[in-house]
């Protein structure tokens, strides 16, 4: 009963309060940036493609997708996907997203170094976030505290992987507002309003690690109660 009735699940409601403004900011700002058009008249697809092609990547195609959670670079298939209301909009939120996604084109292309290093434990990382909790609740709910260890040590692999996210992420916003100034894409207020939208964007990384690290957190909490 400790499991369900215990003072560590505001630790939850925190990660939950944090996601919940996270996702709410960066709504606001894609919604509010999305009204404004850019005085270049480019849409995000032009954008990105003309991005691409200066830095020397040929191998990557831009392509529209009707369904899915959010825009994205896909590594192993070189495609750079933007959901439907971005690939044709002339929106300063529209393109700061697609100039995102060549961020991470970039990134790819150089070989930058949290990206290959996601690439290969995301697998293992992502099997971690996805069973370690619960192989962690079993031990605490048998009192078998070496299988409540070992979720903990699953369960940390998916937090690390939220916590390697946030460079990834940051340095592809970084690149893309440099590429925008650098290439005239967008000039003076339009990048300023593009640089908030990359800005919300980056703290939903920030708060799901977060949300990880307090529900890792909590697990350590509700084990060394057991023990004690």
């Amino acid at each position: 009963m400790f499991y369900y009735y215990d003072w560590t699940y505001i630790l939850v409601l925190i990660g939950a309060a944090l996601s919940l403004w996270a996702s709410g900011n960066v709504n606001s700002a894609i919604a509010k940036y999305r009204k404004v058009g850019s005085q270049s008249g480019m849409t995000a697809s032009e954008a990105a493609r003309r991005i691409l092609r200066e830095n020397g990547i040929f191998d990557v195609t831009v392509k529209q997708i009707g369904q899915g959670a959010s825009d994205y670079y896909n590594p192993s298939t070189k495609e750079l996907c933007l959901l439907a209301p971005n690939y044709n909009s002339t929106s300063i939120a529209s393109i700061g997203i697609a100039a995102h996604e060549c961020g991470h084109a970039i990134q790819d292309a150089t070989d930058y170094a949290p990206l290959t290093i996601q690439r290969y434990i995301a697998p293992v990382c992502a099997f971690g976030s996805r069973t370690g909790f619960y192989v962690a609740i079993a031990g605490l709910i048998f009192g078998y505290q070496p299988l409540t260890n070992l979720g903990i040590i699953l369960f940390s692999l998916g937090v690390f992987i939220t916590i390697l996210l946030l460079p990834i992420e940051f340095d592809a916003s970084s690149r893309a507002l440099k590429i925008l100034q650098s290439k005239q894409i967008l000039t003076g207020e339009e990048l300023s309003g593009a640089r908030k939208v990359l800005t919300a964007a980056g703290l939903t990384y920030v708060a799901a690690a977060a949300s990880s690290i307090l529900s890792l957190l909590r697990l350590v909490l509700l084990s060394r109660s057991r023990n004690d």
